[in-house]
């Protein structure tokens, strides 16, 4: 990584969380967060932004997969879970909540790090798959519009197909505008004439 992590952790037993800030800032991550609660893990995360959550399931107020959720729901961050439960219950809700990493204590650096790196990992992944999914969904509403304009110059000026879309073309270079904002102005114009 080119730039140091910044990890927000809760936990609520004081010798675990004193281990995590150690162990994170020796491997060099910058811990930005130590929550006690699930509350004020949610309220920091949205207050800092962190790169990652490394959480504690059993915290005051508010779990730590509750968090997790909460947290996700505003802003999709990858987590980490560090816990003393092995039940498949918790690994099941952990999946759910999009949880990265699953650790049960105790834990050693050599458990952390890979962790870590596997979890950054793959939360890249999901994130250029997402960029990609909204790029081709947005690429298929675009052709949509396209397709609903030329069969206006179609219909209006008795034109095929390929001669309506090179119209298309034409008015967006001369324009220097978007196609499909040509589109979209094609579209609204007959709309317009519509109502007329």
């Amino acid at each position: 990584m080119t730039r140091s992590l910044r990890i927000a952790v809760a936990e609520d037993e004081t010798c675990m969380k004193k281990y995590l800030q150690e162990t994170l800032t020796l491997l060099g991550y910058q811990v930005v967060c130590l929550a006690d609660t699930g509350r004020e893990l949610v309220e920091q995360c949205k207050a800092l932004r962190p790169d990652l959550i490394i959480t504690d399931i059993n915290l005051p107020e508010m779990d730590g997969l509750d968090a997790a959720r909460e947290i996700y729901a505003f802003e999709p961050m990858p987590i980490i879970i560090v816990t003393a439960f092995h039940d498949p219950e918790l690994i099941e809700r952990a999946e759910d909540n999009h949880v990265l990493a699953y650790l049960v204590k105790p834990i050693k650096q050599q458990d952390l790090e890979p962790a870590i790196v596997i979890a950054m990992r793959r939360f890249q992944e999901f994130k250029t798959l997402r960029q990609d999914t909204d790029n081709l969904r947005q690429a298929l509403e675009d052709r949509k519009l396209i397709e609903r304009a030329k069969g206006i110059l179609m219909r209006r000026s008795s034109l095929e197909e390929a001669e309506a879309f090179r119209r298309l073309q034409k008015l967006a270079r001369d324009k220097n505008r978007k196609l499909v904002e040509i589109a979209q102005a094609v579209i609204t114009m007959e709309e317009t004439c519509s109502l007329a």
